[in-house]
């Protein structure tokens, strides 16, 4: 295979980092190796520790590089945490020649940066909603039209600009390049999402360990992205203190036995719960685990529930609610965010990738395999295949390029 083909993704999660490396095929992508290995070194979508961090990418790196047979090198990484936000903004620019070229919306896109940042923030992403030319609105791609003023409706993404350099630093020291941060609710919107369910309005709740990340597409454009400080790390601390066992062996617990609906459970069902200190293993109601784990799901779903409604766009989502991330493979996750929202609601497994389906396809892996679609799509819509978009290390890869050109935005 040819190395400008291959495409990677960096997912640095509060419980673990994974690592997808696919190729670009005339079908579409193809996953081709998959490295995930745990990581303590996040908290809420943050690097608190950079050594941990570096040895757990470099493990995954180590995974993915054995089973597709490729250097990693250059990576899209996705960034979380409660430091990004996003809000809704126009701007407008006078058409040069009264007729729009690419350069106008360059300029009308550029012009939605143009605002005071807080601290040290920085715009990652400006996302197009709509644009306008003089009285005619509703546009999508307003090239080649006539008028003397150009409007554009963006959604735009900032985040701490110390989060990305932290990322960058713990990707440089493993011999990564970053070609784009990319918001992960973003990217694991193109994993999971459909292309009608975007258009007719859908809401993403992406539960992941240490935040849930939330996305709503209205006519196929972003009109609001949000951060919820809770996520599955919180059910396993619950886990932890209720049932009086080790963090590791919660975890366990929760992905072997876990459900959110203490209803669904067979009363008479049992699990064996370790100890700590040296105290023998406890025989425990399986009913027991499932109140403990309700009530903290049942928090999420409502804080989520409460910022669709706040919005205002929950009437407008036509197509539900698609719930991913690791936590939602707790049984009766779906059912709960049903009955709590009041509209559809279905888990999203990653979707529209051929390799090793049968591997990725949990709504684990949904932002990982999300950021490899993202890159393939910035690729695609760049018309041309450029020398430095190689997996393999290359060290001519231009720092500019890291955060995105303004172009990537528009397609």
């Amino acid at each position: 295979m040819a190395e400008n083909d291959l495409i990677a993704g960096l997912d640095l999660g509060t419980t673990k980092v994974c690592v997808i490396v696919a190729e670009r095929t005339e079908d579409g992508l193809d996953v081709i190796g998959i490295g995930s290995e745990p990581c303590q070194g996040l908290k809420k979508g943050m690097v608190i520790d950079i050594d941990t961090t570096i040895r757990a990418i470099r493990a995954a790196v180590d995974q993915v590089e054995t089973m597709a047979g490729c250097d990693v090198g250059l990576v899209y990484a996705g960034i979380a945490g409660s430091h990004v936000k996003g809000f809704n903004k126009d701007s407008f620019v006078a058409i040069t020649d009264h007729e729009v070229t690419a350069a106008d919306v360059k300029r009308v896109l550029d012009q939605s940066k143009a605002f005071p940042l807080k601290d040290d923030m920085q715009v990652i992403h400006v996302l197009p909603q709509e644009f306008a030319v003089d009285e005619h609105d509703g546009i999508k791609w307003p090239v080649s039209m006539n008028g003397i003023r150009l409007e554009a409706r963006v959604h735009v993404v900032t985040a701490s600009n110390a989060a990305i350099q932290n990322i960058m630093r713990c990707a440089e020291r493993c011999d990564l390049q970053v070609a784009e941060v990319v918001l992960e609710p973003l990217a694991s919107a193109e994993a999971v999402l459909s292309q009608d369910e975007k258009e007719i309005g859908v809401a993403l709740i992406d539960i992941g360990g240490g935040t849930t990340d939330i996305i709503v597409y209205v006519n196929d454009a972003v009109v609001h992205t949000s951060v919820i400080p809770i996520g599955g790390v919180n059910l396993t601390k619950d886990i932890s203190a209720g049932l009086r066992t080790s963090i590791p062996e919660a975890e366990r617990i929760k992905v072997k036995y876990g459900c959110a609906s203490a209803s669904m459970i067979d009363p008479s069902e049992t699990i064996e719960v370790p100890s700590v200190g040296g105290r023998p293993p406890r025989i425990m109601l399986r009913e027991v685990l499932a109140q403990i784990i309700e009530p903290r799901v049942e928090e999420i779903i409502y804080a989520a529930h409460h910022v669709l409604t706040e919005t205002g766009f929950i009437d407008m989502l036509a197509s539900g609610v698609v719930i991913t991330g690791g936590a939602t493979l707790l049984d009766g996750m779906p059912e709960m965010a049903e009955h709590i929202m009041g509209i559809p609601v279905r888990r999203g497994n990653p979707i529209g990738v051929g390799g090793l389906v049968d591997v990725i396809k949990s709504p684990a892996y949904a932002t990982a395999v999300g950021l490899i679609k993202y890159g393939a799509n910035q690729l695609r819509s760049r018309g041309h295949e450029d020398p430095g978009n190689k997996v393999v290390r290359a060290s001519s890869w231009p720092w500019s390029l890291r955060l995105g050109g303004w172009i990537r935005e528009v397609f």
